[in-house]
C-alpha cells in the first residue's frame, strides 16, 4: 500500500502511547500497522478500562487522516432524545428549542476521524442513519430532506457482546456486520499480566511528575502482588491505584505490605480508609478528593471480607429471632455455636448457590464477595453449582 509506512513495535507503542511488550499487545500493535492507514472500519472490543481508547487513537495517529481532526463521541452519556442531533445536525425550529442551525459530530469530523465509544448504547432508530452513513456517506440533518455527505473514518468502542444484543434484538444486524470489518480485541489486564510492571512504572512517572512527588521505587514484592491481583477495573484501575499510592503514600518506597493496603482483596477487617496517611503540603479538599478516589475502587471480594460477613451473620438479631423460633430438635440440628467457621461459610455459600440456580455471578455479588474467590471456595468444598 502506498500511503502504510512501517513503525517498528517499540517506536509504534512509544509514539502512540500503547504500553505492553505482551503477546497480545503486540498482536495489536501489528494489526494497527496494517489497518491504519486505510479507510476500513474498525470495531474495538474489550471490558471497561482495557485501554480501547487508546487503540482509537492509536489507529487515528498513525493513519492518513491525523492532520483532520478526530472527533470522539461517548454514546451512552448523550440522552437518547437528542442522540440524533448530536450526531448528526439539526436544522433551526426542528424541534422546540432548535434555535439555530447546528452541525453534528460527523460533519465536524468530516475528512478526518470519528471514534464512537460505547457503540452498543446507540438507540435502533440512530443506528439506522448511522449505517446509512457507513455504507455510503449520507445522512440528513434532524429536520431537513436535504441530502448531505461527508467523508469520515470510523472507529468504534464497546464493552458489550454486541452478538448478543443483535440477538436480543438492541442491535441490528446490518451494522452489526458492517462494524466489525476488522475487529480488535482488547485483552483484560489479568490476561496479560507482564505487562502491569510497564504500566506501573509509567503511571507513577505521570503521577510524580504532575503532582511534584518524588517517587523513590517499589520492591519486587510488591509489584509480584500486583501482577497477582484480578484487576476487575483493568488498566483505568491500576491506574487510579497508582495514583492513591503515590499520593497517600508521599512517594516512598512501596512495599508489598504497603501495596496491600490498597488492594481490597488482601485488607484486613476493619481496615479503613479514613486511617491512611494524608501526605503534607495538600489541602483538606485535595485530600478528601483523594480518599473519596480510593472509595470508589470498588473491587469484589476477598476471604477476609467473607469471614467478616459471616461472622456479623451469626451474630445478628434477625437470625437469633429466626432460630428462636425453631422447634428444639431443630434448633439442635443447626445451633451455630456448634458450627465452625468453614461449616458456616460452606453452609451460605450453597444457599446462595440453591437460592440463585447455580448462577456463580449473582451469587457472588449477594455474598459481597469476588467471583474469583467463590470459584476457590466451590472448588475447596466440592460444591457442584451451574456456572
Amino acid at each position: 500500500m502506498e500511503n502504510a509506512v512501517h513503525i517498528p513495535a517499540d517506536r509504534f507503542q512509544e509514539e502512540y502511547g500503547i504500553l505492553g511488550n505482551s503477546v497480545e499487545m503486540r498482536k495489536i500493535v501489528e494489526v494497527i500497522e496494517q489497518v491504519a492507514p486505510t479507510d476500513i472500519t474498525v470495531l474495538i472490543t474489550g471490558e471497561s478500562g482495557s485501554g480501547k481508547e487508546v487503540i482509537a487513537k492509536a489507529l487515528y495517529g498513525a493513519s492518513t487522516r491525523s492532520r483532520k481532526p478526530m472527533v470522539t463521541v461517548n454514546c451512552g452519556a448523550i440522552p437518547e432524545g437528542i442522540i440524533e442531533s448530536e450526531l448528526f445536525g439539526h436544522e433551526r425550529g426542528s424541534f422546540t428549542g432548535a434555535s439555530e442551525q447546528r452541525k453534528g459530530y460527523f460533519e465536524l469530523a468530516d475528512g478526518g476521524t470519528i471514534f464512537l465509544d460505547e457503540v452498543g448504547e446507540l438507540p435502533l432508530a440512530a443506528q439506522v442513519k448511522f449505517l446509512r452513513i457507513l455504507e455510503n456517506g449520507e445522512f440528513q440533518r434532524v429536520g431537513s430532506s436535504a441530502m448531505r455527505h461527508v467523508d469520515v473514518r470510523v472507529v468504534a468502542a464497546t464493552n458489550k457482546n454486541l452478538e448478543h444484543e443483535v440477538q436480543a434484538g438492541n442491535f441490528r444486524a446490518d451494522l452489526f456486520y458492517r462494524l466489525r470489518s476488522v475487529n480488535i480485541l482488547v485483552p483484560p489486564l489479568r490476561n496479560r499480566v507482564e505487562d502491569i510492571p510497564l504500566l506501573f512504572r509509567h503511571f507513577a512517572a505521570d503521577v510524580s511528575r504532575r503532582n511534584s512527588i518524588p517517587f523513590t521505587g517499589i520492591s519486587q514484592a510488591a509489584l509480584s502482588l500486583l501482577q497477582a491481583y484480578h484487576w476487575p477495573g483493568n488498566v483505568r484501575e491500576l491506574r487510579n491505584v497508582v495514583e492513591s499510592m503515590l499520593v497517600l503514600e508521599n512517594g516512598r518506597f512501596l512495599e508489598a505490605e504497603d501495596v496491600k493496603k490498597y488492594l481490597k482483596e488482601y485488607r484486613a477487617v476493619g481496615q479503613s480508609d479514613r486511617n491512611l496517611p494524608i501526605p503534607l503540603g495538600k489541602s483538606v479538599e485535595q485530600a478528601e478528593r483523594e480518599l473519596i478516589l480510593r472509595a470508589l475502587l470498588d473491587i469484589k471480594g476477598g476471604l477476609l471480607e467473607l469471614k467478616s460477613i459471616l461472622t456479623e451473620h451469626i451474630q445478628n438479631a434477625e437470625a437469633a429471632q429466626a432460630y428462636a423460633s425453631e422447634p428444639p430438635a431443630t434448633q439442635a440440628q443447626v445451633e451455630p455455636a456448634n458450627l465452625s467457621l468453614e461449616m458456616m461459610e460452606r453452609k451460605m455459600i450453597e444457599e446462595a448457590l440453591e437460592r440463585y440456580n447455580g448462577n456463580r455471578r449473582v451469587a457472588a455479588r449477594a455474598l459481597k464477595i469476588s467471583e474469583r474467590t467463590l470459584y476457590r471456595k466451590i472448588k475447596e468444598y466440592g460444591l457442584d453449582a451451574k456456572g
